[in-house]
């Protein structure tokens, strides 16, 4: 077979392809390098799938043609296809050979999580973030909420007071708050964004809810949120959100040294 496996041909099992799929791979693979070479192998066709050129359901080209493809040894050629295999990518198949699966959310989390681990102002960023994506799930969870969500989110802010009142901090309950409204905005892949976002605030949230009168302030946002989304007001709940969000970061960042007003230090914070 001199291009690829062809939409017309079907396996065992039924799968069929909707384009050449030898194709985007011969348009858009570059040359390898030596080191590592299953790995480029890997990256490339990766590419490809999450881009969408490669469909799931799409059967690649047998291992002896993509190893002529990319110039590399079949061996290569195996190991990169275990690797996607292990990402949940491709999956071998009897009869068929190796076929596109569904992407995982995790094919699509994964290099955002990296990339703000990596980042060097952390804070920063996930301010930005959080002001770009928490507003609009506010407004999806005032439209989507279900009872049980409203009643959930009730039951944390009471916990959320009664710590306040002990004298505690209330981590969990305020991290707990805001995946509970991602929660409610019945986003998959936002919720997984959302748990990346937590797990980098996690190391100091502590800290950033010990200052004279933050927890007071998150618990008076959280309620302006809760209230908005009881409303069924889309608006509103996106407003009071982002005004949460915007008063925290200035409690926190005024009590930084050195912090300007809106210019946020490299201390990450939790709200």
């Amino acid at each position: 077979m001199s291009e690829g496996v062809r939409s017309t041909e079907s396996g065992q099992g039924g799968a069929q392809i909707s384009q050449d799929t030898a194709r985007p791979i011969r348009e858009e693979l570059e040359p390898i390098r030596r080191t590592k070479v299953y790995a480029e192998v890997a990256s490339q066709i990766h590419r490809l799938i999450v881009a969408g050129r490669l469909k799931p359901g799409d059967r690649l080209p047998p291992e002896r043609e993509l190893a002529e493809m990319f110039g590399v040894s079949r061996t290569s050629v195996r190991d990169a296809l275990r690797v996607l295999e292990m990402r949940g990518l491709v999956e071998p198949r009897h009869g068929e050979g190796t076929v596109v699966t569904q992407i995982p959310i995790d094919a699509i989390v994964s290099p955002l999580a990296d990339a703000l681990a990596a980042s060097k102002d952390l804070t920063a960023d996930l301010f930005d973030m959080r002001r770009m994506l928490e507003p609009p799930l506010a407004r999806a969870a005032a439209l989507r909420a279900s009872d049980e969500d409203l009643r959930s989110l009730e039951a944390i802010l009471e916990r959320q007071a009664d710590r306040i009142r002990a004298g505690e901090i209330a981590i969990a309950e305020d991290n707990a708050f805001h995946y509970r409204i991602a929660t409610a905005a019945k986003n998959q892949v936002v919720l997984r964004v959302i748990d990346v976002v937590m797990d980098l605030l996690q190391d100091s949230r502590a800290r950033s809810l010990q200052g004279p009168g933050r927890a007071e302030k998150s618990l008076d946002g959280h309620r302006r949120v809760l209230s908005a989304i009881r409303d069924r007001d889309p608006g509103a709940a996106a407003e009071a959100m982002l005004r949460h969000i915007e008063e925290i970061e200035q409690v926190l960042f005024s009590r930084l040294p050195g912090a300007r007003s809106g210019a946020p230090a490299t201390t990450t914070a939790g709200a």
